[in-house]
């Protein structure tokens, strides 16, 4: 059964949010904008992805949702903190090792160069935990280098990790030669001591082969450690899959206020959730936040590929790439501390009363 349904009038906001007029038009900064019927897709694909989350997380048996694209394709969590990469970067990466600042950002952006757990487990079995203090670029590239040759992939296909032009021929070489800049210019102690999260964007966004959303995307990342404690409703730079996905919720009337929409999202979930009849139950109670809105958006344009064919977004693609195949790895949650959900977790997983939640409509 398909998330998608007949567009639905919108009601009432809360009065701090932009409301929407008698049409069922939305003001955002400034704009009139039309919803479309991907619109209302974007929350009933949040409520039954974050329920097919919450059941594998309980460990029960799929099939996990009725939803005919969601059990056919993959998408991410619509919580980004809760992807598999993610995960390894929050319990392995941030939080194991030493916790000096420094440290613990030089760890996540050597991780983040490659966003490979493979890469990541391969030097430390060869050279030890990771550390600023012996960072050896040359031995780095040896270990690297010897598993190219023998064909092992060193990226994730998850983000184009452009390599920066620093004199090498292999790709991973110039990341590692890009890692001594950053140590060599004080980067790590730079993004530390920031006082707000666009500054901190800023050190990363000036980096050579660093674009907006690579150093949102690493920024983001950084900001799961203990090293810095920005609030994820801070700031938001909206990537090229969340821009289509907006175009295909609002048209070009979207075109240049991304981030304003995003945030019109995260500040009005409660009374869209609300307003359509959906179970959101959060991250055990944490909202989605600013990165959350902008990675559904990335979702969204993939599932109305399917869902809404006629729907068109900047980019013109047709159809979903990767297929979903579960891992035959558990599902496991823990958190950024701060953030304190990781008692909530513990209780929620264990609480009966979480098997009432649905399982997608």
């Amino acid at each position: 059964m398909s998330l998608v349904l007949e567009p639905v009038a919108l009601g009432p906001t809360r009065p701090t949010s932009p409301q929407p007029t008698e049409s069922g038009q939305l003001r955002v900064a400034g704009r009139l904008l039309t919803p479309s019927a991907v619109f209302d897709t974007y929350w009933r694909f949040a409520a039954a992805r974050q329920a097919v989350y919450l059941a594998r997380l309980r460990g029960e048996p799929g099939p996990w949702t009725w939803d005919a694209i969601l059990a056919e394709h993959r998408f991410t969590n619509c919580y980004r903190a809760s992807d598999r990469v993610s995960q390894f970067l929050i319990r392995e990466v941030a939080y194991r090792g030493s916790q000096d600042p420094t440290e613990i950002v030089f760890r996540v952006l050597l991780f983040k160069l490659f966003n490979r757990v493979g890469t990541y487990r391969m030097l430390e079995q060869h050279l030890g935990t990771p550390t600023a203090a012996a960072f050896d670029a040359g031995a780095y590239d040896e270990v690297l280098g010897r598993a190219f040759a023998q064909g092992q992939r060193l990226y994730s296909a998850a983000y184009v990790i452009p390599p920066p032009r620093l004199g090498a021929k292999r790709k991973h070489t110039n990341h590692l030669r890009l890692l001594r800049l950053m140590l060599d210019a004080g980067v790590p102690e730079r993004v530390a001591s920031s006082p707000t999260m666009s500054d901190a964007f800023d050190v990363l966004r000036q980096l050579p082969a660093m674009g907006d959303f690579l150093a949102y995307q690493f920024l983001i990342d950084v900001n799961y450690t203990a090293a810095v404690d920005f609030s994820e409703m801070d700031f938001v730079v909206p990537g090229p899959g969340a821009r289509d996905g907006i175009r295909k919720c609002f048209g070009s009337a979207g075109d240049g206020i991304e981030a304003e929409i995003i945030a019109y999202m995260a500040e009005t979930q409660e009374d869209h959730f609300q307003r359509l009849g959906l179970d959101f139950p959060g991250l055990f109670g944490r909202p989605l936040q600013l990165i959350d809105c902008q990675n559904l958006f990335c979702e969204v344009d993939k599932y109305a590929r399917v869902a809404h064919p006629g729907v068109r977004g900047v980019s013109g693609r047709t159809r979903i790439k990767q297929r979903f195949q579960p891992s035959p790895e558990p599902v496991r949650a823990w958190f950024p501390p701060k953030w304190g959900l990781n008692e909530r977790v513990a209780t929620a997983v264990s609480d009966s009363r979480l098997n009432e939640l649905p399982l997608g409509t």
